[in-house]
């Protein structure tokens, strides 16, 4: 008994931490070293079409304010809305109907490389408590209006 109950804690923590790497995938190289891949991908949802996604299926959203040239969603901001990072070193990968040509990352203020896609810096939403809601979809929160992006890089304005 005490085996199995050591067993599910070990699976369990293994599970929070796979989970808090918000995207990213370790996979071993050629050489033996670990690597990161961030992952974007698309998926349908209901009134918006095919979206961004992150590797867990999370809806990714712009912030208007970043104008497609820099983050400014910080702090506070980056709580609610936390982006979806670049570790030194990880590439990003594009997956579905997500083009690899849009790709790309710009530097957080706070700290690392954000991934962008059409030049949006991109985010989740902590109000989205599963894969494929778009709760955040046209909300007006932090400073500015939240948006998804179509597979193609356009801006998907619809309310919900």
């Amino acid at each position: 008994m005490r085996k199995l109950v050591i067993t599910g804690l070990v699976v369990t923590i293994a599970g929070v931490l796979v989970t808090s790497i918000g995207g990213q995938a370790a996979s071993l190289g050629r050489t033996g070293a670990r690597s990161v891949v961030v992952h974007v991908s698309t998926r349908k949802l209901p009134k918006l079409g095919t979206v961004l996604v992150n590797a867990e299926g999370r809806t990714l959203y712009l912030f208007v304010p970043d104008k497609r040239s820099k983050v400014t969603c910080v702090g506070a901001c980056a709580a609610i809305w936390p982006p979806l990072r670049l570790p030194a070193g990880a590439k990003v990968v594009a997956s579905g109907a997500a083009k690899t040509s849009l790709l790309a990352s710009d530097r957080d203020p706070a700290g690392g490389r954000v991934v962008t896609y059409n030049h949006w810096p991109l985010y989740t939403y902590v109000g989205d408590r599963a894969p494929g809601q778009a709760r955040g979809q046209a909300l007006k929160l932090n400073g500015g209006y939240w948006y998804v992006l179509s597979a193609t890089g356009t801006v998907i304005r619809t309310k919900l």
